[in-house]
């Protein structure tokens, strides 16, 4: 045997033996039942199966590389996870397309690992059955005391490690790549390890991309799918037609191996019969062998007698008189009837193809659950020389911080510490006069936003476009990103971040009108936005929050009042509709809060944290929220006095919270406190101080909740944020 990354010739097969897999041998299954046709070997001394009834798709699986007269193939492997998902979804959908396909077979998998490039190429090659994909070693770039130093974990498939490594060499020796100060191969048991240290005042990522251009770091893996259909006739496939002719195949196997335990079934079926018949009889049954002359007459009279077959004279002949037993008598009827009822089911399944199908499926499935695994090829989605700004900034939390004058800016969940409960904080942002905090919250840079506005409209934006900032500056103007008119303000922003999640988003608007909207309606949003949501006159969107369909709605209203009812109260509509009422307001109260509670939630595992004008917050079980009918007045959430003054923000959250609550001011001062700190309190009381402020006139502006939790979070309960 041989290492294919090292330079080693391959052994003579008489010196190599192998024994064959758990995974190797469903290759072989079934075989003994005349599932495929055998035809004799190359020089006519035995029998050989002219394909295996392999369960696994192995010309996908394992890929194969081969050249013959005026045709070559050139398949790469896969991942059996993924193509058994393929397989699955191709018999539920006969008519699913390569892009449909796509969702599960992402493209190849290389037992090297590596990273292969461009969505796009993949996509046009199992469309095609022909084209070539960029394939990348696995690179990381480290910072040591002498210096950076390239780390190589991973090579294309089929490149030798050892040819690799000379080659780099001799561009170091021939100075057609500078900046390598040493090259050596760690590599051990536990993994590859290719070291490239670089000197001191070498580019790590020009040395690396100069590598990528001269080396075997970067490859093209060629593909043609070219494959006998039906052992004949070669013909360039593509990836559906591919999975569609190994499922004719296994569904030729199952036929057959149904038929072959049929034949089976029925052959002792009829055994079992004319033992019956014996048994009923059996003294006139032995009284006709004794007075038979030799086996051979009692054979013929036997069948004569008592309208038997001869397999079922012979079965006489030869049972044993243990089996007059009555318990054997019984394991005989026992066994017939079990006979019957399979001679019955796989009669019922050769009758019918979507049985067959099914039981395909479901060998497809049973395979993927005993053998399936991680993929090994890291994907991305763009062509290998395009740039892309992701691959540049790293995919870390962040705070993004809006004012209601319209300025945004981006700065480290690290720039506030944590502090007491009651605390003055720190100035977390420096404000024109007259304007407030308005959204605080936590994303990651590589996620996109949503922003809705009191128009009703809808812009998109990354968050790594929103600049970064010191914590005492106050940001640009959003019209520096969004395309907003005059008056037109950001009220909501989502972070769009695991929407498998989700199905709809609920928005709410200041006068209590709730809509909902499935999330795909905000996959594309142009550059001018678009409609979300069409508000009447003296009403503007305030909240937009996203839920799975079977989730419940929380509204609070500043003047302590609140109500809890079900998603499922709001139908879906258009993103020109309306909406419908969510509560009833008195006189001049608005909402100021809404929230949304997972369907799945347990007792004690959610609670309502409120914010108020002058200060003081307070945590209540969600419990004491009882679900009541979309459009009511609500019930009473919290004492609002002079001295607390109106609420402001709330947002739910866990009982076992190990999150920060950071509390912003109309001026700009900021506290970070840990949550836990808040008292636990009835829904009709005033809570305790949060937060004390350095004016006398200032007061709550905004909240947001910043860290990580140590527990699991509830799919739907998306206020943590």
């Amino acid at each position: 045997m041989r290492s294919l990354r090292k330079a080693q010739e391959a052994a003579a097969y008489r010196y190599t033996e192998a024994k064959l897999s758990s995974i190797a041998e469903e290759a072989l299954l079934d075989i003994e039942k005349e599932t495929v046709d055998f035809a004799p070997n190359y020089d006519g001394s035995q029998n050989e199966p002219r394909v295996l009834p392999s369960k696994l798709p192995t010309l996908l699986l394992e890929g194969t590389l081969g050249i013959a007269v005026g045709m070559a193939t050139s398949i790469p492997p896969h991942n059996l996870r993924e193509v058994c998902g393929a397989i699955e979804h191709l018999i539920d959908h006969p008519d699913a397309s390569v892009e449909d396909l796509m969702t599960f077979v992402k493209g190849p998998d290389f037992p090297t690992g590596g990273v292969l490039y461009s969505k796009e190429d993949i996509r046009s090659t199992y469309a095609t059955g022909r084209g070539g994909v960029v394939v990348r070693a696995k690179t990381e770039i480290t910072e040591e005391a002498r210096g950076y130093q390239i780390v190589v974990t991973e090579i294309p498939y089929q490149v030798n490690k050892a040819s690799l490594i000379e080659r780099i060499a001799k561009l170091v020796q021939d100075k057609k790549v500078e900046g390598i100060r040493d090259l050596r191969d760690e590599s051990s048991k536990q993994g590859m390890r290719i070291v490239i240290e670089l000197k001191k005042d070498a580019y790590p990522k020009k040395v690396l991309n100069r590598l990528f251009q001269l080396t075997q770091l970067q490859d093209t893996f060629h593909s043609n799918y070219v494959a006998l259909v039906d052992g004949i006739s070669p013909r360039l496939l593509n990836l559906k037609t591919l999975l569609e002719e190994h499922i004719k195949h296994r569904a030729r196997v199952v036929e057959r191996r149904t038929q072959f335990d049929l034949t089976k079934a029925e052959a002792r079926m009829h055994i079992l019969e004319g033992l019956r018949i014996a048994l009923k009889d059996i003294d006139k049954i032995i009284a006709t062998i004794k007075k038979s002359k030799d086996q051979d007459d009692a054979r013929a009279n036997l069948i004569k007698k008592f309208k038997l077959s001869e397999l079922q004279a012979n079965a006489i002949l030869e049972m044993q008189l243990r089996r007059l037993a009555n318990l054997e008598r019984l394991k005989i009827e026992e066994e017939y009837k079990e006979k019957e009822r399979m001679v019955k089911e796989l009669k019922a399944i050769l009758k019918s193809r979507e049985r067959m199908l099914g039981i395909v499926k479901e060998e497809t499935t049973a395979l993927a659950d005993a053998y399936g695994d991680e993929r090994r090829t890291e994907i991305v989605g763009h062509a290998v020389n395009q740039f892309k700004m992701e691959d540049v900034i790293p995919d870390a939390p962040t705070v993004v911080m809006i004012t209601k004058g319209g300025y945004i800016k981006r700065l480290s969940p690290d720039t506030f510490k944590t502090q007491a409960r009651g605390g003055k904080g720190v100035t977390g942002q420096a404000l024109k006069e007259e304007d407030t905090i308005d959204q605080v919250f936590t994303t990651s840079t590589h996620r996109d936003l949503l922003f809705f506005t009191n128009r009703g409209r809808v812009f998109k934006l990354k968050a790594y476009d929103v600049p970064e900032a010191a914590r005492t500056a106050k940001g640009q103007a959003l019209v520096n990103f969004l395309q907003l008119a005059p008056g037109e303000t950001v009220t909501a922003t989502l972070s769009l971040g695991d929407l498998e999640r989700y199905k709809y988003l609920i928005m709410v608007t200041s006068r209590g009108t709730t809509k909902k909207l499935d999330i795909t309606e905000f996959e594309s949003v142009r550059r001018s936005g678009l409609i979300a949501i069409k508000l009447h006159e003296g009403d503007s969107l305030e909240w937009v929050k996203p839920t799975t369909g079977k989730d419940q709605v929380v509204l609070v209203t500043s003047g302590g009042q609140a109500i809890r009812f079900k998603e499922a109260d709001v139908r879906a509509m258009g993103r020109v509709a309306s909406g419908v009422r969510g509560i009833r307001l008195k006189g001049a109260d608005q909402v100021v809060g809404m929230s949304i509670v997972s369907g799945e939630t347990k007792k004690g595992q959610w609670q309502l944290f409120v914010l108020m004008k002058n200060g003081f917050g307070k945590r209540t079980p969600i419990e004491e929220y009882k679900i009541q009918g979309r459009g009511g007045s609500g019930i009473k959430t919290a004492n609002v006095t002079k001295k607390t003054g109106p609420i402001v923000a709330t947002r739910l959250v866990r009982s076992d919270t190990a999150r920060d609550v950071l509390v912003v001011s109309d001026a700009g001062q900021v506290v970070r406190t840990v949550l836990k700190s808040v008292s636990v309190l009835g829904r009709a009381t005033q809570g305790v101080r949060v937060m004390r402020f350095k004016k006398e006139d200032d007061g709550v502006a905004t909240v947001a909740l910043v860290g990580e939790e140590k527990a699991a979070r509830a799919p739907a309960a998306s206020d943590e944020s």
